[in-house]
């Protein structure tokens, strides 16, 4: 099998790959869909000169003293007219400042006498909010490819957008392969284990803007694996366990059937050497990840993540941040190595990565503690405790 680094294998997974339609939504519908063209400012905001306290409107140039009350201004109900010489109106926060006046006394600062209130002199803050000082008429407020999380939407709301036009997601067909393997809640045999991958990559794909769909399970069956994806309606398919070259290993050949042509046969990372991609006749995107839970959920981190974000049309780059190695770290060898750790920080607000002492791919348990996997280039010397090294952030609930 030809070894491709991890760089060149995304590159080749990535190459040709264009966002997919696009789709109108209600705004009620939008979280966690990614933008398909950019959010403008139809006009300012706030689109009057509001006051940002409970008070006073007053003219500064009328100095302290006392003020007649004219009227008031409250959210949504604005004075009527422009405020004169010796006048005063009450107003509320968020309310629009009457023309004529420069400042706002809040209430705590004046007092109040029947029809009037006395005003002491008028210093800085004026507690005024001009026109635009949250943003202006134009102004791209939110970039196509971003996501949408609640606080994106309240901009997107305060733009005055009932709909959003977003990117479609990626229907991802997840099929699972192998004797080996029993769904959860059933009885396995003597030498079978539980399925945790699906359940994981479902998940992620999901997680990640996808929409998911987990196919039924198939044993070491060639035919049976051609026939489980053969009529799926999807853009991508992902497969798991049967993508290395022992006798049970037949998903490959499966996918030859139905025309697989490889641009990926297996990749120089560990964990996830046998991990694989190609495109079937039909156009079909599929990616190829090994049975062991850490295998293929690591390579779902650093390939199946940037398809399906370039699929939306978002930043499809790893965020690779510096940290420092907790522990020592060995010299590396010949496959990039991706480790699982956990993050912390020292006293002195540095953050510290500790790799987990055992990285054997089958280790469930290991997957679920860290929060970050720490890349180890081809080749890395090694690293003493608090040697610069890399990582990626898991995208963890807290």
């Amino acid at each position: 099998m030809k070894l491709l680094g991890v760089d060149d294998a995304r590159a080749r997974i990535l190459a040709g790959v264009v966002p997919l339609g696009v789709e109108t939504v209600r705004l009620a519908a939008a979280c966690g869909r990614f933008l398909a063209q950019d959010v403008l400012a139809a006009r300012d905001q706030p689109p009057f000169v509001a006051s940002a306290m409970d008070g006073w409107a007053v003219r500064s140039a009328d100095g302290a003293g006392c003020r007649k009350i004219v009227g008031e201004s409250a959210a949504g109900h604005g004075f009527a007219r422009d405020l004169g010489p010796g006048e005063a109106v009450r107003i509320f926060t968020g309310a629009p400042v009457p023309a004529g006046a420069d400042a706002v006394v809040v209430q705590e600062d004046a007092t109040r006498d029947g029809e009037s209130v006395t005003i002491p002199a008028v210093t800085h803050p004026r507690h005024i909010r001009p026109v635009g000082q949250d943003f202006k008429a134009g102004a791209c407020l939110l970039g196509a490819g971003a996501r949408l999380d609640p606080w994106r939407l309240s901009l997107a709301a305060a733009a005055g957008r009932a709909e959003l036009c977003v990117a479609r997601k990626p229907r991802v067909a997840v099929l699972s392969t192998g004797e080996e393997v029993i769904a959860p809640g059933g009885r396995p045999g003597p030498f079978q284990i539980f399925n945790s991958g699906t359940t994981a990559l479902v998940a992620l794909i999901e997680a990640w803007g996808g929409e998911a769909v987990a196919l039924r399970p198939v044993g070491d069956d060639l035919s049976a694996t051609a026939r489980a994806v053969g009529g799926v309606a999807c853009d991508l398919i992902v497969t798991l366990g049967g993508a290395s070259v022992g006798d049970h290993d037949l998903v490959k050949p499966a996918m030859a059937t139905l025309g697989l042509v490889l641009a990926v046969e297996s990749i120089a990372v560990r964990p996830g050497k046998p991990t694989w991609f190609g495109t079937l006749s039909d156009g079909r995107r599929v990616l190829g990840l090994p049975g062991n839970p850490a295998s293929s959920l690591v390579c779902a981190e650093l390939f199946l993540k940037p398809l399906l974000r370039s699929l939306l049309g978002a930043d499809a780059a790893l965020a690779l941040i510096p940290a420092r190695a907790a522990s020592a770290l060995p010299a590396n060898g010949d496959r990039e190595h991706w480790m699982r750790a956990r993050l912390r920080y020292d006293d002195d607000g540095a953050l510290l990565a500790q790799a987990f002492s055992d990285q054997d791919s089958s280790l469930v348990m290991v997957f679920s503690n860290a929060d970050a996997l720490m890349r180890r280039a081809v080749g890395a010397v090694g690293v003493d405790v608090g040697g610069a090294v890399e990582i990626l952030r898991l995208e963890r609930m807290a």
